[in-house]
């Protein structure tokens, strides 16, 4: 794990990418601490990493691209395969590159509330919350933009499904306004969902038996709660919608309240992807 972490670092930074990264993260945060905290004279620094939250959407597509689809493009991947390491290894190994690259930028804006303290009053427990949910919120968007590298050999392609996925589930909260709130309405959504899930296991699978029975249970499962209590239906799936937005996690912090269920829910997102990355590997590894 440990060589494939210094080979992946080193790549990030013999390339552009990594410094792309780094330049294009302390550029906006240091325009939107000039506007916000010098020019505006507010003393939340938690504002600041709440305006940058949008950059993420061109940022981590352009890191994530390359980190599994270029491997699978130049036929590297076989050599990965024949490392005496588990695939787990392998995706932690990349991973963790990752996130030291994610790091580094951060280190620096880390700085910024203590030289802001230095000329006014800085809530820092407030401002160093913020910096936390905003790194983990970075963490939980690498893995899914991991995980979408692996479904494809092009770099192009990872890049526009990571933004498309980024996009949504940015304005995931004001789509759900668009969603009738009656309860056939959540019914028939979340029967959409159960049949996207079925076609994602059918694509990583390659298995009719194993899709199908996933789309049979988890059909039953809703229509006997459906069945059961109709009413608790109602407006249901639009509320689910609005939970599951990662962006709105992290505004739990620049509210400044340190939500330990907001800490939770995106390191389970990180495992999650991490585990479905390393499960498409397995499955190009024994279909070679």
């Amino acid at each position: 794990m440990t060589a494939v972490f210094r080979h992946e670092l080193s790549s990030y930074f013999k390339s552009v990418s990594g410094y792309v990264f780094g330049a294009f993260l302390l550029l906006f945060a240091g325009i939107y601490t000039t506007d916000i905290n010098l020019n505006a004279g507010l003393t939340n620094f938690e504002y600041v990493l709440d305006y940058m939250c949008i950059i993420f959407l061109i940022i981590v597509p352009i890191l994530t691209m390359r980190v599994v689809a270029e491997e699978r493009r130049q036929r590297t991947d076989q050599l990965l395969y024949s490392l005496p390491l588990t695939m787990t290894e392998v995706v932690l190994g990349k991973y963790g590159a990752l996130l030291v690259v994610f790091l580094a930028p951060m280190a620096v804006i880390g700085v910024y509330p203590l030289i802001l303290s230095a000329f006014g009053n800085v809530y820092l427990p407030a401002a160093y919350s913020a910096w936390l949910g905003f790194f983990l919120l970075g963490a939980a968007l690498l893995a899914i933009g991991m995980f979408i590298s692996s479904l494809t050999e092009s770099q192009a392609v990872a890049a526009g499904l990571c933004f498309l996925v980024m996009l949504v589930n940015y304005f995931i909260t004001s789509l759900a306004g668009f969603i009738s709130t009656t309860a056939f309405a959540s019914f028939a959504s979340f029967t959409v969902v159960i049949l996207a899930l079925a076609g994602i296991v059918w694509f990583m699978t390659r298995s009719g038996l194993a899709s199908g029975v996933l789309a049979l249970v988890l059909e039953a499962v809703l229509l006997f709660f459906y069945a059961g209590d109709t009413s608790a239906f109602e407006g249901f799936f639009p509320e689910v919608m609005e939970n599951l937005s990662l962006f709105d996690q992290f505004y739990q912090f620049v509210n400044g309240v340190f939500d330990l269920r907001a800490v939770v829910y995106l390191l389970s997102v990180s495992g999650l992807f991490l585990f479905l990355t390393v499960q498409s590997l397995e499955k190009r590894r024994w279909s070679e």
